[in-house]
């Protein structure tokens, strides 16, 4: 990686450049909404294992182009019909390393939001030294709502950074979307900035810390070990709740309305054939 080098990564879901030390990564598909697909997640976890191990970086600072910061796993591309056990199994995998790049990022992480956040892309920051966000931004995990379980170690995380009545107002059923000036109210984010200058200040705060000699902490005083325990457990459970009836059933005709119409008939598979997994898991 050179300075002030532009480079895309993994055809293009991501954009990298080095300047003095500090490595912005910018999600780089806007027309998803910078959506986490299979291509995405392993494009982020090719960025992050290279940042590490190049001790040129100092730094990361993780960014999104276009309106959106991201929307979250696109689960349409990344369930298969296969044998039951075999699906758990990858969904645990899955999840649980999608988090653990985050966790396993050596270099202070700086996490800039640069609009709407839903699901993994919000419990991910967490995961990070900080995180900035743009005026326009907020914060969605609607897990409760998608009858499923919380990730990216947000059992946890949450309760330490913003409280247990915001956690579970964000976690639970009331599924609460705060917006940029309310997640810093509750300790969720620590700055904002204008959407025009979120950039200079993300660097801003990133020079600062490397100034001060800054190294790589988890928020909340978290420790690395006990956080890599929960996103095991948690990845678990949340591949428990994904081959529910209710989640197979709401993702079908959720897709349907899209008109994604392969991805749905999937999900419509994997709900028709479900009284027959007690054979096979």
């Amino acid at each position: 990686m050179n300075d002030m080098n532009l480079t895309p990564v993994s055809a293009g879901q991501l954009l990298t450049r080095r300047e003095q030390g500090v490595l912005t990564i910018t999600m780089n598909r806007p027309d998803k909404l910078n959506g986490w697909t299979m291509a995405m997640m392993n494009a982020l976890r090719e960025a992050f294992e290279k940042a590490n191990a190049e001790d040129g970086v100092k730094a990361i600072i993780l960014t999104g182009s276009g309106r959106y910061y991201s929307a979250g796993v696109n689960l349409s591309g990344t369930l298969k019909i296969m044998p039951p056990r075999k699906l758990r199994e990858l969904i645990a995998k899955n999840n649980q390393d999608l988090f653990e790049v985050f966790l396993g990022c050596t270099k202070p992480l700086l996490i800039a939001v640069n609009g709407p956040a839903i699901g993994a892309s919000v419990t991910s920051a967490t995961l990070a030294s900080g995180i900035i966000a743009a005026d326009n931004a907020t914060f969605s995990t609607p897990f409760a709502a998608l009858g499923v379980t919380p990730e990216g170690c947000s059992s946890v995380q949450f309760p330490r950074l913003i409280g247990e009545e915001s956690a579970q107002r964000m976690l639970g059923v009331e599924g609460w979307k705060p917006d940029a000036q309310q997640a810093l109210a509750i300790g969720l984010i620590q700055d904002v900035a204008s959407h025009t200058e979120l950039m200079e200040r993300a660097e801003y705060i990133v020079r600062q810390w490397l100034e001060e000699g800054k190294k790589r902490e988890l928020l909340a005083g978290s420790d690395l070990d006990e956080l890599r325990a929960v996103n095991a457990q948690e990845s678990q459970h949340l591949a428990d709740a994904f081959l529910k009836a209710a989640f197979l059933k709401h993702q079908a005709q959720f897709l349907w309305q899209k008109k994604k119409y392969m991805p749905s008939v999937v999900f419509w598979l994997l709900l028709a054939t479900r009284p027959l997994w007690r054979f096979w898991l």
